[in-house]
């Protein structure tokens, strides 16, 4: 067939068969790829798609086609052909087909990339980076995300890193310049491909770094002069907290020491301030967090939390949330909670607010981040603190139930399970890292009430939360059953015997242990 041939087109019936074979939401096979581009060859395809004209409906269909198209193995590999149409598509006016030339690339390079680095090749040989680029900063709102997809996808390979990171950059690709020339939301964009490219691999996270990009997003978290755009940047630096391989370079710029002059700041906007707690909390939750800061900092951030749970009063609640949440990541860490309960004032905070049966939102946070603090998420050899951090916490939580009605922590304990499926989650949290306490083991254990309702197998009804129960009775029979002493005490040896019969049954209900099931009446409808 003459390409002459490939203009001369039915539009009408090429609209109908792309309709058709994209209307199907699942993938497409090889065999339907290769039977429809035998009828309707790219040629044709791209030829109608440029020259589409007043066909309603036609470019949409055209799109979504061949987006099926180059998801298949078939489809990818006869991208290179036309390498010259992606190109241009890059460059369109239309959103749609340069959001399709962005996946396409994406496609290029997850499907055709191999040791040769053809994919690579292509792309480097074609200057498509630049015009990705472009498509970042300048492109709608899903033009944007394809564009930021295929980037990272080429910064999967050791040749993509050295085409976004060369040696000498040019003035089109250098990111820094970028995000100084574009738009305010062009450059928030930038900063959000930083975060991506960061999170690839250890590699890219050391480029980035030495390039001293994070520095980018330091100075937008020091403009508090635009609200919308540093929380945008504070979501960013949420999400770069999360990435395990580059805490050592985030814990070496002044990021933190930003986030705590934001939480101090009582002139911000109150979500600045929670998502800088957050964020805070978030870089301090590993247990490694020694490796990569001081004592000294981690203290800095707890002062500063401490010192706005202090100023809060009732009516802040999602700020007062926040902050004992944030505590609570901080205390998941071994180091973390004997940091956070050397500071009287701040494990004072989260104990009252975790036993406080009025106060609600701000009960059902303190209560999991009291669970964090006592070790429900550490390992077994990690839940118990050192002698004067077991001794704070101790000390703290009789003094809270004692000031209270139920005046023993046991009290509190069954009245924290008899409230709705998510506090019993948080308390059963709880109980399973204080289980590790004698003093707290030997207490609940004495209270049939409270066994009696963690052993019901028929408490909870979600999958969480029977899990969260299992847990709970799990954690409490180690405990019992690692002491001698325990079982030599006939009460709490019977108590172990129960536990480990709950325990055999598993998490969820046993077959034929389910309650009987409400059965649907079948009743005649009513005639006229």
């Amino acid at each position: 067939m003459e390409k002459e041939e490939y203009a001369v087109v039915d539009t009408s019936k090429l609209l109908q068969a792309a309709s058709d074979f994209s209307f199907d939401p699942g993938s497409r096979s090889e065999a339907a790829v290769k039977k429809f581009l035998t009828t309707f060859p790219f040629p044709v395809i791209i030829n109608a798609l440029q020259t589409k004209g007043d066909v309603p409906g036609l470019e949409d269909a055209l799109i979504d086609c061949l987006e099926k198209i180059f998801k298949t193995k078939y489809g990818a590999s006869l991208i290179p052909h036309f390498m010259a149409f992606i190109v241009v598509g890059l460059q369109a006016y239309s959103q749609r087909v340069r959001a399709l030339s962005c996946k396409t690339i994406s496609c290029l390079l997850e499907n055709l990339e191999d040791n040769t680095g053809l994919a690579t090749s292509l792309v480097k040989e074609h200057d498509v980076y630049p015009l990705l680029l472009n498509c970042l900063v300048d492109g709608d709102e899903q033009v944007a995300v394809a564009a930021t997809d295929a980037i990272k996808t080429l910064a999967g390979s050791q040749q993509g890193i050295g085409i976004i990171f060369p040696a000498t950059p040019s003035e089109a690709t250098d990111i820094t310049n970028l995000a100084a020339r574009c738009s305010s939301l062009g450059r928030v964009r930038v900063l959000a491909l930083i975060v991506k490219l960061f999170s690839t691999s250890s590699a890219a996270a050391t480029l980035v770094y030495n390039l001293n990009l994070l520095g980018l997003l330091e100075s937008e978290v020091r403009n508090v002069n635009d609200t919308l755009i540093t929380l945008s940047v504070l979501e960013l630096l949420y999400e770069l907290a999360e990435v395990p391989h580059g805490m050592e370079y985030v814990l070496k710029t002044n990021i933190l020491q930003l986030l705590v002059s934001i939480i101090r700041n009582s002139s911000a906007e109150s979500m600045l301030r929670s998502r800088a707690m957050m964020i805070s909390g978030r870089l301090l939750s590993k247990e490694n967090i020694l490796a990569f800061i001081d004592e000294s900092g981690i203290k800095d951030v707890i002062l500063a939390i401490d010192e706005r749970l202090t100023l809060l009063d009732t009516q802040d609640a999602d700020e007062c949330e926040c902050a004992l949440e944030a505590m609570g990541q901080i205390g998941s860490s071994t180091q973390g909670a004997v940091l956070l309960l050397s500071n009287a004032s701040a494990a004072k905070h989260v104990v009252n607010a975790a036993f406080d049966l009025h106060g609600r939102g701000r009960q059902l946070a303190a209560l999991h981040s009291l669970g964090n603090i006592v070790g429900e998420t550490r390992p077994e050899n990690k839940k118990l603190l050192n002698a004067d951090a077991e001794e704070c916490l101790r000390r703290l939580i009789y003094e809270t139930t004692s000031n209270s009605p139920k005046l023993i922590p046991s009290g509190l304990v069954l009245s924290i399970i008899k409230l709705e499926s998510e506090f019993r989650i948080a308390g059963y949290r709880l109980i399973a890292g204080l289980a590790a306490r004698p003093w707290f083991l030997v207490e609940i254990c004495s209270r049939q009430e409270i066994m009696n309702k963690l052993m019901d197998p028929y408490a909870e009804t979600t999958k969480i939360g029977m899990e969260a129960r299992y847990n709970c009775c799990e954690a409490i029979y180690k405990a019992l059953a690692s002491s001698p002493k325990f079982l030599s005490d006939p009460a709490l040896s019977e108590t172990a015997e129960k536990l480990l019969e709950t325990i055999k049954k598993g998490p969820y209900l046993a077959k034929g242990q389910r309650q009987r099931e409400a059965q649907p009446e079948v009743a005649t409808a009513d005639r006229f």
